[in-house]
């Protein structure tokens, strides 16, 4: 799996957050950000999700 996010498109809604908490986090600033050591093998489908779901299209995923 690989996940990328680019903070410059995020709007800071959190959904990504709700969906996935062990794979994203809202910085500081409220952006997204990837938790750091985050497991390579979490939920496909949580990953997918959130990606999905993101307002501003701020996170990219690539599945196996």
């Amino acid at each position: 799996m690989r996940i990328t996010v680019d903070r410059e498109r995020c709007v800071g809604s959190g959904n990504c957050v709700r969906i996935a908490p062990d794979l994203f986090e809202q910085g500081d600033d409220g952006l997204v950000c990837l938790v750091p050591g985050a497991a390579p093998d979490m939920d496909d489908q949580e990953a997918a999700e959130a990606a999905d779901l993101c307002p501003a299209a701020a996170i990219a995923y690539l599945g196996e």
